[in-house]
């Protein structure tokens, strides 16, 4: 089980993590002193997208039917859009973006490469079981970086146009119950990875025992919206 550690930091400077379908109040935690450099956090979050919108491509070029073909790009679409977006905004902050994403080239390619199914289902439940925790996760973290965090936020928030693959997942467990089963065990496989991902984002820090146990509801938190996800397709997580 991989572990998350962040430490105590001002009360004025909270960050919430959420799920988006979770509307009610939040557990909080403190971020300062993990939270990465704001280049850091750009250039990685613009990488991720660029990825999903990679991935989704090539699921368009090796599906068969022209319905799902669509679905898919619209998904793709919106990964595209933020990633677009985020480029713009680093950018607008005179970096340069292709310098904040090329130190995360190497690892969020072998991310992809790791969560990359042998069939194309399981590749479509990657990009929606990973991007929808990492843009959990990278929201969440958006609340440490102000104005520019809040815009980041925004750009996270918008329609990710992945309820098609969802869809899909479901028409592909209907076809037959073999997939119910290959499906689930390959949803529970990608939770480690992408822990390791998020967990990557952070600056490295050790705690005690009873420092790590503050963040505990924030764990708790994610993986409730990954059991929500899983649950919603009629995936056991």
């Amino acid at each position: 089980m991989v572990k998350w550690f962040w430490q105590r930091r001002p009360q004025d400077r909270l960050l919430q993590l959420r799920s988006r379908d979770d509307v009610g109040d939040a557990r909080r935690v403190d971020f300062e002193e993990l939270a990465p450099e704001i280049d850091t956090f750009l250039g990685q979050a613009a990488y991720l997208q660029l990825g999903y919108f990679e991935t989704l491509s090539e699921l368009i070029a090796s599906t068969p039917g022209l319905a799902d073909k669509e679905s898919l790009s619209r998904a793709a679409g919106a990964a595209l859009t933020k990633h677009q977006q985020l480029v713009a905004l680093i950018r607008e902050r005179g970096d340069d973006p292709t310098a904040l994403m090329l130190p995360f080239r190497e690892p969020l390619d072998a991310f992809r490469r790791a969560t990359h199914g042998v069939r194309p289902q399981e590749t479509m439940l990657s990009v929606h079981i990973t991007a929808g925790m990492l843009d959990d996760f990278y929201e969440a973290l958006s609340l440490s970086y102000g104005e520019t965090g809040q815009r980041v936020a925004r750009m996270l928030r918008a329609d990710n146009d992945r309820q098609a693959i969802v869809e899909i997942i479901k028409a592909t467990i209907a076809s037959d119950p073999e997939w119910k089963a290959l499906l689930a065990m390959w949803g529970r496989r990608l939770v480690g990875d992408t822990l390791l991902i998020a967990r990557a984002a952070l600056r490295p820090a050790s705690l005690q025992r009873a420092d790590e146990k503050k963040v505990e509801p924030v764990f708790t938190d994610l993986m409730a919206a990954h059991s929500r996800r899983m649950d919603d397709m009629g995936l056991a997580a």
